[in-house]
């Protein structure tokens, strides 16, 4: 799995053969330059999932939603996921968190119709109760509670489960224990599956954590593509000739 948030990730994460997009809000932070994922709105959820299916008319998408959308009443839960599945094209919706109301809230989703993909552990929309972004479940009743939620939000019916931030350890028994594929980020290596986030991997992010692994420097790249642009642009090299539409004749000129 790998985030997507506009037509051309997605396009090239579908033809690289990635299995599942997530448009998550962590577009928040790393597209729009949000200092965490709280500020998103549904409205650019949708917005982004129109352009990531666009670009992946074949894949299976799954869209996060996003903070405050599924907080307040299930009524406003139900309404907010349609948003995301019959506007944004998506596949799926996932939700963070596997308190009590969290599970009602998966189960009324579910009961629409509609596949919900759960997240525990680290649940970036959680940072002010955890203080930042920190490892969860490192003690045992965290742990426990951490396992304990796993089994219920498969109860609740959620058809997979993203695990963020815990210790290995953790993750392998969540995936010997439920009956549905896990997702880790920075979960270890024992789930089902991995997700990493577009610009993380391509090295087009800001920051870079422990569970990160660059496969690109497209930072740089792009810096020092767009700077011999601009080099060129003042010495006069470009536009060459050859980027001319009916060029004016240099003896005639």
């Amino acid at each position: 799995m790998l985030t997507a948030y506009d037509y051309p990730s997605a396009k090239l994460a579908e033809a690289a053969g990635v299995d599942l997009l997530l448009v998550g809000d962590s577009v928040g932070m790393v597209v729009h330059g949000y200092p965490n994922t709280l500020q998103v709105s549904l409205e650019e959820m949708v917005n982004h999932t129109i352009a990531a299916r666009n670009g992946a008319p074949n894949a299976f998408i799954v869209a996060d939603m996003p903070y405050e959308t599924y907080h307040i009443s299930l009524e406003d839960t139900k309404r907010n996921a349609f948003e995301l599945i019959i506007k944004g094209k998506a596949d799926a919706v996932k939700i963070e968190g596997g308190s009590q109301s969290r599970l009602l809230a998966i189960q009324a989703i579910v009961d629409c119709e509609i596949p919900v993909v759960a997240h525990l552990g680290l649940t970036p929309q959680s940072i002010h109760v955890f203080g930042g972004y920190k490892v969860q479940g490192k003690e045992e009743k965290q742990y426990q509670v951490i396992l304990e939620q796993a089994i219920a939000v498969e109860k609740a019916g959620a058809f997979m489960l993203v695990l963020e931030g815990i210790p290995e350890a953790l993750g392998k028994e969540i995936t010997a224990k439920v009956g549905i594929p896990t997702i880790g980020i920075g979960a270890g290596r024992y789930t089902d599956g991995q997700v990493m986030v577009y610009h993380d991997i391509l090295g087009m992010s800001d920051l870079l954590p422990k569970f990160v692994k660059q496969y690109a420097n497209l930072s740089a790249t792009i810096s020092k593509a767009i700077g011999e642009y601009i080099k060129d642009v003042k010495s006069e090299k470009f536009p060459a000739e050859e980027h001319i539409y009916f060029p004016i004749d240099k003896k005639t000129k």
